[in-house]
């Protein structure tokens, strides 16, 4: 029996062996690579001239030893995957992160120091990075490393005479996916790159021959977009699982999808966001605009195509992609009574929310209970070391944890009633106060809520339970045999031992009264005896964006439009009946009714970035929604707020907003929308525009 048959068996991790993944990006297997060839590829060895993006190749000393690489089919190949290496992990989010994360959101907060620790979200909205000072999010030249190193490839790739052509369109493949893959995260970060195609700056030449201006974002879309269907149809349907994370088909147009919705979101697409925002924004060479100022409606159609086509995706036992579930058990709570909202919410899974777990369908994604590289939710996915070093933020003081890595009280207040009510129009059945205490213990899908639990936090929907850490909240830590290590209950008031008042330093409390657990494993510990943690993954496209991204595509078509992808055509329009089929397998899964069908635009839009903030807690997707809708300003103007830390049990249960002078530094600017460009580059190279508001 394979592994994917024991997964469908309820199979978890833990039950199986680790395996031995090695350090390279893609999870590629390298076994014939000797030690001295690695070494002397010198991967962190940078050489530049005169700009990152123009900078010679650094992997070799000289010309003699880089002919000996493209030589060898083998070396070729590692070279490739050298290249992939430059590319942080994409679930480093927080500390040292590459790109500001949930703490440059309304989502998160901390009381961590920016300045000594390098919580560099907080760094960002602070106005602590400037051009010339940006700490961990200068990726620019990095990336560019990247791209020339591809670019290398593709110009010498036929030196190797032992090449055969199945190998060649594979290197090809990838290595136009790693180029396509650097320039998207120039695209979202920094906004317009300078595409270079297939060319190889020479060195040593005149300044003028450097001077290259920036694509518009319409012509990066177009491009990148381009590479990557190239890309897919040299690329793997699938992978084994010794190479889990490698690029597949999948990943290549799930990346599309993704592209062609922010281009058709209002920042990037006419209209007030983008006159607002790049209203003023020209290419000092030609004048033009670097974002679209007038409105185009077939753009949603287009990306509602491209989710389409991932939503349609098959493989030998059927549909490739699907929403990670896990079957309902006697352990299961059921579903709430008195839905009527949506009449199809009793049915079996996937047409209603019945028959599954809705609680570990989600959680266990997140907290490596389930087996990471066979999730079909992943449609591209790796593991994640920071993602389990991170969970330690979260942890207790008193656990050996640093207790401060914190959810704000606006998502707290996010998340709806286990009845899918808000929390402002909660049912009599499942009551939402903010008074008293609960008077009995609850166990439900291997979570134990505990008796004395604020009110506030009963009667929640699953998620919630599954990604906050609230006071009263039980810690199981089960790996650990240290007694007092495990199985306790931890509070957050000013004189407890884990509040502000009782932590032995200065900053490690939560400052919003919660910390984030969504990918913390009941075994997880930190402290005591043979504590351990669960691998993690880390889900760079889950299939539930697709589905969220395909219903928010058609919900924003007012006429219908005939898109021509794969040599097919499809027409699109707002189909309520699509638009609920994509968006409510997302609310069964997470047990909560979906859209009935009545819903007009605006309704559904609003229930979508609900849902977005919801879902993708900590995965790095707020912090490009909010821009993308064209409601960051809008967003970030609104306080952090969270309990009042300041207070003992008595006092601890009101909305506040935290005692500390971060909270009225935070800048809300639309320079922030996008990073700047490194200063250095600016003024090295006449024609590279620095981005707006920014220091040039």
């Amino acid at each position: 029996m394979n592994i994917v048959n024991l997964y469908e068996k309820g199979l978890r991790a833990k039950d199986i062996n680790p395996l031995n993944h090695n350090k390279y990006w893609p999870g590629k297997v390298i076994k014939k690579i000797s030690a001295s060839f690695l070494s002397l590829l010198g991967l962190l060895l940078p050489f530049f001239s005169c700009s990152d993006y123009l900078s010679i190749d650094d992997y070799f000393s000289d010309e003699i030893k880089l002919d000996s690489v493209f030589a060898s089919t083998r070396y070729i190949t590692a070279y490739m995957w050298g290249a992939a290496t430059l590319f942080p992990d994409e679930g480093n989010l927080l500390q040292n992160n590459y790109t500001p994360g949930p703490l440059a959101t309304d989502e998160a907060f901390t009381s961590f120091l920016s300045t000594t620790h390098n919580y560099n979200g907080m760094a960002y909205v602070l106005g602590e990075v400037t051009a010339s000072s940006m700490r961990s999010f200068n990726t620019w030249g990095n990336l560019y490393k990247i791209i020339r190193k591809c670019n290398t490839i593709f110009n010498r790739i036929d030196e190797a005479k032992d090449m055969t052509t199945k190998e060649r369109f594979e290197i090809l493949g990838t290595t136009r996916f790693i180029r396509a893959y650097a320039y998207y995260n120039i695209l979202v970060d920094f906004g317009s790159p300078i595409l270079l195609g297939d060319e190889i700056m020479e060195s040593n030449e005149q300044l003028p021959y450097y001077d290259r201006a920036r694509s518009t974002y319409d012509e990066a879309v177009e491009y990148i977009c381009d590479e990557l269907e190239e890309a897919a149809l040299y690329l793997p349907l699938t992978t084994s699982l010794m190479e889990f994370g490698i690029p597949t088909k999948g990943a290549a147009y799930g990346l599309i999808a993704r592209i062609r919705l922010n281009h058709a979101s209002p920042l990037y697409n006419g209209g007030d966001a983008a006159r607002r925002t790049f209203g003023n924004w020209k290419r000092s060479t030609d004048k033009a605009f670097y974002v679209q100022q007038t409105y185009d409606e077939e753009r949603w159609a287009k990306a509602a195509a491209a989710a389409k086509r991932v939503m349609e995706m098959q493989s030998a036992g059927g549909q490739l992609y699907r929403l990670h579930t896990v079957a309902a058990d006697s352990d299961t709570p059921p579903l709430p009574e008195g839905v009527t909202y949506d009449p199809d919410y009793y049915k079996e899974w996937p047409d209603g929310a019945a028959g599954i777990d809705h609680f570990k369908s989600y959680s266990y994604m997140f907290t490596g209970e389930s087996v990471i590289p066979v999730n079909p939710e992943y449609v591209w996915g790796k593991r994640s070391g920071a993602i389990r070093e991170n969970t330690r933020m979260s942890f207790p003081q008193g656990l050996s944890g640093y207790n401060g890595m914190c959810v704000t009280q606006k998502v707290i207040d996010t998340y709806s009633m286990i009845d899918g009510r808000s929390i402002d129009n909660s049912s009599p059945q499942y009551p939402y106060s903010e008074s008293g205490f609960t008077n009995n213990v609850q166990t439900f899908s291997g979570y134990r809520l505990n008796s004395g639990v604020y009110n506030m936090y009963d009667n929640r929907e699953m998620r919630f339970y599954a990604s906050i850490g609230f006071s009263e909240c039980f810690w199981p830590m089960l790996s650990t045999t240290s007694s007092g290590q495990y199985n306790q209950t931890i509070s957050y008031y000013y004189d407890s031992r884990n509040g502000k008042g009782g932590v032995s330093s200065v900053n490690d409390y939560p400052i919003t009264g919660y910390v984030i657990k969504k990918y913390i494993h009941t075994d997880d510990a930190w402290g005591g005896d043979n504590a351990r943690r669960m691998d993690k993954g880390f889900p760079i496209i889950r299939y539930a964006e697709i589905l969220l991204s395909y219903a928010e595509a058609l919900n924003n078509l007012d006429g219908n439009y005939t898109i021509e992808l794969d040599g097919q055509q499809q027409t699109f329009s707002r189909n309520m009946d699509e638009i609920k089929r994509a968006f409510n397998q997302v609310r069964y899964r997470a047990g909560m009714p979906g859209l009935n069908g009545s819903e007009d635009r605006a309704t559904v839009q609003s229930m979508i970035e609900k849902e977005r903030m919801i879902e993708f807690l900590f995965e790095n997707r707020r912090y490009y929604d909010v821009r993308r809708w064209g409601i960051y300003e809008e967003t970030e103007s609104v306080p952090i707020k969270g309990m009042n830390v300041e207070g003992t049990k008595e006092t601890f249960y009101s909305k506040v907003v935290p005692n500390t002078s971060r909270i009225g530094a935070r800048i809300v600017n639309k320079r922030l929308v996008l990073l700047p460009l490194p200063l250095n580059e600016v003024r090295i190279v006449s024609s590279l525009d620095q981005n707006p508001g920014w220091e040039d």
